[in-house]
């Protein structure tokens, strides 16, 4: 493309990517299809639903992350709200850790730049502390430091970790009006930034994908259309010969990440698990081929029920906030905000640091008023250092 035919824009960046092979995914022509349009009067509420379940999520799970569910069970009984939060002086609210913060400077830098720019979302991420950083973002980070262009930083391979599927959900908020294959274009960068691992970005595709899905049901689907929907679209992205070992004893397996979700999660439906069973037996940690089935089995078992869904999440999971950020963002874009307890919802700080209370809020307010303003369609064209290197 040149720059007669009209400015460069973030699918001829992944072109570009693919070419020379700085992106670790499969390339299917599946990435070149429009999205279905959504309905014409989606209401708000179901994106603002996404945003909050997201950050709602994240904040039930955040206090008692790292135990496992029986030491969780034995130290606070059922959770079924914000734990007291030693970093808000012991009141129950909901403070965010890495998953909200790098959702919503997502959203923000979005906002900000009227689409995707990824060198400025690199920048974005590099610019203040993060809560609770994980291995695969510390050595994004370092590589930032060490002057790596964005499209290097992100580690490659870096053992298909969970980072980048946790914050990706606001990236479909500038194609609401659009739905081109711009939105996918912008959810791989998005993702290979911290994360280049085949598996990681094929599978915030398929949430993407998904949580379009979602926006245009009315009622929620039978269970097992979550494991079709997902793992469809993660296995034309992941393909089939990656190679990712779990972790635990039970199911010695070595393959793609799609394929251990779809065989896990139809066993365990087929044997009606309860929740902390079923993901006891892949573990579900921060690593996807533990993530994945847990979200997807909690869709399937509670999809219908967004507060039980997320409960679930938060008590039953070992990474359970992140966990429970994700299955929140699904749910929440099903359900819409207003089905959310409003106990969660007006507890929750809405931090995206320390001390910004409402940032959280301030920021779905400001994408409610551009998308209805009509001005956040994407529109973003490539900055002029990325489009100068596409053209040589």
């Amino acid at each position: 493309m040149d720059q007669e035919n009209g400015p460069l824009d973030n699918r001829d960046l992944l072109e570009w990517l693919f070419a020379h092979e700085q992106i670790a995914l499969r390339r299917s022509p599946w990435l070149q299809a429009d999205a279905p349009p959504l309905p014409t009067a989606l209401p708000w509420d179901r994106i603002e639903g996404m945003l909050l379940g997201l950050a709602i999520g994240d904040s039930l799970g955040n206090v008692s992350e790292g135990m496992t569910p029986d030491q969780r069970r034995s130290h606070w009984g059922e959770i079924r709200d914000y734990l007291p939060n030693p970093h808000a002086g012991g009141r129950r609210v909901g403070l965010p850790s890495d998953d909200t913060q790098l959702a919503f400077w997502t959203l923000e830098q979005l906002l900000q730049d009227g689409g995707l720019q990824p060198e400025r979302l690199a920048e974005r991420f590099s610019r203040e502390l993060i809560f609770g950083l994980g291995g695969t973002v510390r050595t994004f980070l370092r590589n930032r430091q060490l002057g790596a262009p964005w499209y290097e930083a992100g580690p490659r391979p870096n053992a298909a970790g969970n980072g980048a599927l946790m914050r990706i959900a606001p990236v479909l908020v500038p194609h609401l009006q659009s739905g081109t294959a711009a939105l996918w274009a912008d959810t791989a960068i998005t993702a290979m930034i911290t994360h280049n691992d085949p598996a990681s970005t094929a599978a915030c595709l398929a949430l993407v994908a998904l949580l379009w899905e979602v926006l245009r049901r009315e009622v929620a689907p039978a269970p097992h259309w979550w494991l079709e929907t997902f793992c469809g679209t993660m296995r034309e992205l992941e393909g089939d010969t990656t190679c990712y070992p779990n972790r635990t004893p039970h199911f010695p397996y070595a393959g793609p990440v799609w394929r251990f979700a779809e065989e896990q999660v139809t066993r365990a439906l087929e044997q009606r698990l309860p929740v902390q069973i079923a993901c006891d037996q892949w573990y579900s940690g921060a690593y996807l081929l533990e993530t994945v089935p847990s979200v997807l089995y909690l869709l399937c078992r509670y999809g219908h029920d967004p507060e039980e869904a997320l409960v679930r999440a938060v008590n039953d999971t070992r990474d359970n906030d992140t966990i429970a950020a994700i299955v929140g963002a699904v749910v929440g874009a099903l359900h819409g905000a207003a089905a959310l307890p409003p106990c969660w919802r007006g507890r929750l700080l809405g931090r995206t640091g320390a001390d910004d209370d409402g940032a959280v809020f301030r920021l779905i307010e400001s994408a409610r008023r551009r998308a209805f303003a009509k001005s956040l369609p994407y529109k973003a064209p490539l900055c002029r250092e990325t489009a100068a290197r596409l053209l040589t």
